[in-house]
């Protein structure tokens, strides 16, 4: 690496698998996973999605609902406790005792707080479209190929109760906030692994070609829970989640590609001023080499030449839903 440009460095390992036109892919994780399926889209690899937009929503809306971000409409999932959660909670193998919230304005999934821009009409509705996720939720997994799923976090609020655990923190998106009710999760390495070995288990019984590539998100904590600056709890939940992303791959039909390495050999360059966004230069990066190591068909578009609406409006940060942005008021860190 020493006296070579950021362009020159490639740390991609031969990849233990590879991704075809006719690959079924689902993606999950964290809002840096959503890169993946635009640019999927763009090299002509369709992700494969279960759980679609009604054709007469426009694409601005259905947007802003949360079609089309993922395969299936169950937001970022920023744990492997979430992802292991929600595939139980599918099949009906884990109901959690607290399901529901009730605001006054709506009804709200608590493992989905950001999906329904001001909540459920009613609670009918909310359970009509839950009973839809889910059954959309088993067949992305019970038919992907390839599942892309990306670390993003270690800390994590569950209910005391039963141990189910939140995409966000009660009260910041819908819901109250109760110490007696609600408690920070600090998952560790063998968290992590335990999480992630169980779900690939558990999938593989109803799926047994499934294989997962992970990832890390290079994208740095907007706030901690732990006493300590943000800055060093980055450090340390990055390091967890490598470790056992790196421990993970000793399991068959399980790759590990460095997303989180490529961005960060990158440093200012890829990032932008607030030093949390991943900038496009960034992205295109990952997604180059994603391009050449990860897919089998050379000649589809490459994501130099790509266009899509941010490409086109030359903004300098790729957007993403991101519910992270809601624990800071300012929309920074």
């Amino acid at each position: 690496m020493a006296e070579r440009s950021v362009m020159e460095i490639d740390p991609v390992s031969p990849p233990a698998f590879r991704i075809g036109p006719q690959t079924r892919v689902v993606t999950a994780g964290s809002c840096f996973a959503q890169h993946l399926s635009r640019y999927l889209q763009k090299f002509g690899f369709g992700c494969f999605e279960t759980e679609p937009a009604h054709p007469l929503l426009d694409g601005a809306l259905a947007t802003a609902f949360n079609y089309g971000v993922y395969s299936a409409r169950y937001g970022n999932i920023y744990t492997s406790r979430q992802l292991l959660q929600l595939w139980r909670r599918a099949c009906g193998v884990f109901m959690p005792a607290d399901d529901v919230w009730q605001g006054e304005d709506g009804w709200y999934d608590p493992f989905r707080p950001t999906i329904q821009p001001g909540g459920f009409s009613s609670l009918r509705e909310f359970e009509e479209d839950r009973r839809q996720h889910f059954a959309a939720v088993r067949r992305a997994f019970g038919e992907a190929d390839v599942l892309v799923f990306t670390l993003g976090l270690t800390e994590c609020w569950a209910a005391r109760e039963d141990g189910a655990v939140y995409p966000l923190c009660p009260g910041v998106a819908a819901g109250r906030f109760d110490a007696a009710r609600h408690q920070l999760l600090e998952l560790e390495v063998a968290d992590v692994v335990a999480d992630v070995m169980t779900f690939v288990e558990e999938v593989r019984r109803v799926n047994p070609r499934l294989k997962l590539m992970l990832t890390v998100s290079p994208i740095p904590l907007a706030a901690t829970a732990r006493e300590e600056h943000v800055l060093t709890a980055t450090t340390h939940a990055k390091a967890i989640l490598r470790v056992a992303a790196q421990q993970l791959t000793r399991l068959q039909g399980v790759y590990y590609f460095p997303a989180f390495e490529i961005v960060q050999v990158g440093g200012a360059a890829f990032f932008a001023s607030d030093r949390r966004s991943v900038n496009e230069q960034g992205v295109q990066r990952v997604m180059c080499l994603f391009h050449k190591h990860m897919l089998e068909v050379a000649t589809v578009t490459s994501p130099a030449r790509a266009q899509d609406d941010f490409l086109r409006r030359g903004q300098a940060v790729v957007d993403t839903m991101c519910d992270e942005q809601r624990l800071d008021a300012a929309g920074s860190e």
